[in-house]
């Protein structure tokens, strides 16, 4: 013998139906159990067969688009991962090649010149600030890859690290490592600046509920 139960609900009242094979309606108004007799016994109704087939199905969907979010959501954090061990990588290896306190970068800008059309915006990038200010740009690219991969590794600061990513990505791009291996790492950068993929994993959600209004932890 099986059970079914169905809720209605108002502003004033909610009533719970539970009506089962044998020959009674049982239903909870506002906590207050009633009974009704019936002569023959209650059957499900095609209404009923219905329902429960688009309630069954509703929450196939909610499941399934929760599954989906959870796997997304795994595959961009092991992604953010993965690029902040490489920038940790990068960044140690621009120390050891002095990139703050050799001219090593005005040379890279310097070779890329020479490579570019006279009239185009890469040229006016790199005469007008580049190369100008090349020693405080590899200050800049070197403690912002250590900082952006300890802030994408632990979720600290997630979207301010891929903002400070994207500067050092257009830098390389203009400065002379531009190729099609570097669009992935802009799509990449944008991804963890759009989603807070801190709040998912990372210090973000503990430092969000902390200091709310900061918005570097957001």
């Amino acid at each position: 013998q099986t059970s079914r139960s169905l809720m209605l609900e108002s502003q004033s009242t909610q009533i719970l139906f539970k009506y089962s094979s044998l020959s009674s309606i049982e239903y909870l108004v506002n906590g207050s159990v009633r009974m009704i007799k019936v002569s023959e016994p209650v059957r499900e109704s095609h209404f009923g067969k219905r329902l429960n087939t688009s309630i069954k199905e509703s929450l196939r969907a909610i499941i399934m688009n929760k599954v989906s979010q959870i796997i997304l959501r795994s595959m961009l954090v092991i992604l953010r991962v993965l690029f902040g061990l490489f920038w940790l990588l990068a960044g140690i290896n621009k120390i050891n090649d002095e990139w703050m306190t050799s001219p090593i970068l005005k040379n890279i800008f310097l070779q890329r010149l020479t490579e570019l059309p006279p009239d185009s915006f890469a040229v006016f990038y790199l005469t007008k600030f580049a190369i100008p200010f090349y020693q405080p740009i590899g200050w800049f690219i070197t403690i912002g890859e250590i900082y952006s991969a300890v802030g994408l590794l632990i979720g600290f600061t997630t979207r301010s690290s891929a903002l400070i990513s994207f500067f050092i990505l257009f830098n390389f791009a203009i400065g002379g490592y531009y190729d099609a291996s570097l669009l992935p790492f802009f799509i990449l950068v944008f991804l963890f600046f759009k989603y807070p993929t801190g709040q998912w994993f990372g210090l973000d959600a503990l430092l969000s509920r902390n200091f709310p209004q900061n918005r570097l932890f957001r």
